[in-house]
This record gives C-alpha cells, sequence and structure tokens, in this order.
C-alpha cells in the first residue's frame, strides 16, 4: 500500500539526482578545510542568503546552537518567542551547554514578537541581570502555522537592534519555504539578520545537514565552536553534493508544496469533525483541530494510518500535516478521501 506521509518534510528521501551526486562527490577532510563539495556548498548557501561565509553542521538544532554559542559568552542572555524551536524542542542546549540564558516573550499568532515586549525584555545594564545579546526569530514559524514573517517585520526589529546594539540570529529552518510564500528571495529576509541557520533536510529535501550563515569573522568563530560540541565532519562532500541538489533543483519546488497544503487544507475544512481556516496556511504546514464526538488527535492518527495516511498528532486535539516534494495533488486527493471516510465511518 502507497503511504502518504505528512507527518513531517524531514521524512523526505534522496532524489536520483542526489544519489547520483552523492556517489560522484569529490571529497577531502572538511576539518582541514579540504573537502571541494563542502566548500562549494557553503560558498551557495552564503550566495543565497545574502550572506558572507557560510558552515556546514549536521542539524538545524546543531545550527542553532552554534549560532548561539557564537553570539553570546556564559551568562548572557538571548531574547526568542515562547513557541520558538529553539526555546521548545532543543532540549534547551544553549542554556545546558551553553551557559546561555533564554528569556522568552509570547509568540503572537503570525510567529511575531511584539516589539514593545521584546524592548521590555531587554535588561539594562545592572550586575544583578544577564547581558541581552541577541534576538532570536523564526522564519518560517513552525508552532504559529509555518507563517512566514515580512521584511517590514524585519526592518522594525532591525531598528530595535540597533538602538541596544543586539544582534539578530533568525532560525530560518525553513527560510526558503518563507522566500516562496512571499515572492521575494532569501537573501532579502535575511539582510538585517546577523545569522541565519537553515535546514537542507526539510523542504529542499536532502537527507542531512544545515547551513549557518553569517559575516566572515562570525563563521570563523563560529567553526571553532562546531567543533567543540563534536561537529567537525570529515569527508562530507558525501553529504553537502545533494546539499547543492537541493539548492540547486529542488527548491523550485517549494511553491507545490505550498500549493498542495493549501489543497490539502481547503479539503479538510469542508469536513464534519475538523476545525481549520484555510486562510492561516501560507507554506507547507496544516494544522488543524479534532471536533469530532468519537475521534481525538491519536485516534485520528492511529485510524489514518492504518489506512495508509500519516499526520501527526501534537496536543489532544491538534494534528499537524506537511506537505513535501514527495507528496503529490493525487496524494491530497486520496488522503481527504481517506479523512472523510474515517470521520463519518467512526
Amino acid at each position: 500500500m502507497h503511504t502518504i506521509d505528512l507527518r513531517s518534510d524531514t521524512l523526505t528521501k534522496p532524489s536520483a539526482a542526489m544519489r547520483k551526486a552523492m556517489a560522484n562527490a569529490e571529497v577531502g577532510d572538511d576539518v582541514f578545510g579540504e573537502d571541494p563539495t563542502v566548500n562549494r556548498l557553503e560558498e551557495v548557501a552564503a550566495e543565497k542568503t545574502g550572506k558572507e561565509a557560510a558552515l556546514f553542521v549536521s542539524s538545524g538544532t546543531m545550527a542553532n546552537l552554534v549560532s548561539l554559542l557564537t553570539h553570546c559568552s556564559r551568562g548572557d542572555e538571548v531574547i526568542l518567542g515562547d513557541q520558538a524551536h529553539i526555546f521548545f524542542y532543543e532540549q534547551g542546549g544553549c542554556a545546558a551547554l551553553g551557559g546561555i540564558h533564554p528569556r522568552t516573550v509570547p509568540n503572537l499568532p503570525d510567529g511575531t514578537l511584539n516589539l514593545e515586549d521584546v524592548e521590555a525584555a531587554i535588561r539594562a545594564d545592572n550586575v544583578h541581570f544577564p547581558i541581552t545579546r541577541v534576538i532570536a526569530l523564526e522564519n518560517t514559524h513552525n508552532r504559529c502555522l509555518g507563517t512566514p514573517l515580512p521584511p517590514a517585520y524585519m526592518d522594525q526589529v532591525k531598528a530595535l537592534a540597533d538602538k541596544y546594539a543586539l544582534k539578530i540570529h533568525v532560525d530560518g529552518a525553513r527560510i526558503f519555504n518563507a522566500a516562496a510564500a512571499l515572492e521575494t528571495d532569501a537573501a532579502n529576509l535575511l539582510q538585517h539578520a546577523d545569522s541565519v541557520s537553515f535546514c537542507l533536510s526539510k523542504g529542499l529535501g536532502a537527507p542531512v545537514g544545515s547551513l549557518v550563515c553569517g559575516r566572515q569573522d562570525f563563521i570563523e568563530r563560529a567553526r571553532r565552536n562546531r567543533k567543540v560540541v563534536g561537529g567537525g565532519m570529515r569527508q562530507a562532500g558525501i553529504l553537502a553534493a545533494a546539499g547543492l541538489v537541493a539548492l540547486e533543483e529542488n527548491i523550485h519546488h517549494l511553491p507545490t508544496d505550498h500549493a498542495n497544503a493549501l489543497k490539502l487544507a481547503l479539503g479538510l475544512a469542508e469536513l464534519s469533525g475538523i476545525e481549520l481556516d484555510p486562510s492561516g496556511v501560507h507554506t507547507n504546514i496544516v494544522f488543524f483541530k479534532v471536533n469530532h464526538p468519537k475521534l481525538n488527535a491519536e485516534t485520528l492518527s492511529a485510524a489514518l494510518g492504518e489506512a495508509g495516511v500519516k499526520a501527526l498528532a501534537l496536543g489532544p486535539d491538534l494534528l499537524r500535516a506537511v506537505t513535501h516534494y514527495h507528496i503529490t495533488a493525487q496524494d491530497i486527493d486520496q488522503a481527504l478521501i481517506v479523512f472523510k471516510k474515517i470521520l463519518q465511518t467512526a
């Protein structure tokens, strides 16, 4: 049975072009800076994000950790949203491994932070307080419906950061989804960011890897921090080759993923037992509530799985579906048939 797996865009498998590139990749020792394929990937990543340099790391969590370690010393503070991936899903790594204090302010429904809240959270120069060093944003925002942050908002954050001499880090795990949704390029969205992390292994479809991008001196320091957290890889060009295909080819498929997500949302919104506002779907992530008298998120997820459709239960009544390049419009049609049948026969 063909499984339609909508749990996450991390579930993609390498394309044929990626496998060929990986098999033929020219490699060297990346810790010595001698892997030509890694070096090329870092050049392309820096170019696409509008930054001077980039660093290839194993995961998005490592990318965010290395970025914060590079911006902050032990006892310093980062301001971020209470729904941020860094705060919610990365095991408190900045605190556990870096001694960096997270100061949360509420995320608004669109993933932004109220700038009055951010300004109020910035510490005064007082020996009792940590030193505020960086504002961390997320674009697109996973837990806020996969919503992209527009350039106008980044302009406002930049003005506030400059007022207090703070740095801006963007967790851009899906920054190219944001760029596609806003019909711009990633560099435009990141022009005010001092650092950005982005994932190759989500919608871009590579099997492994993320990039940290920023100024040349920042990346040089970040390379040391990658090493200390065990992220120094050797002949990593085998992985970087897939990342190059992701950035050169798969990036163009993202609008199709977004169209499929909207198609799914529109179909689900018509079903009795599902609560969903399709106007909130901007990229490839669809959140919806289960308000069925006989089903909750877990039981609906289990029933869907038995019928060949996988969606991720995130709470008692909350499910998430994520489209990616393995999911076709025909898959969405079939998934909606399965949803309808289960909801009607439960």
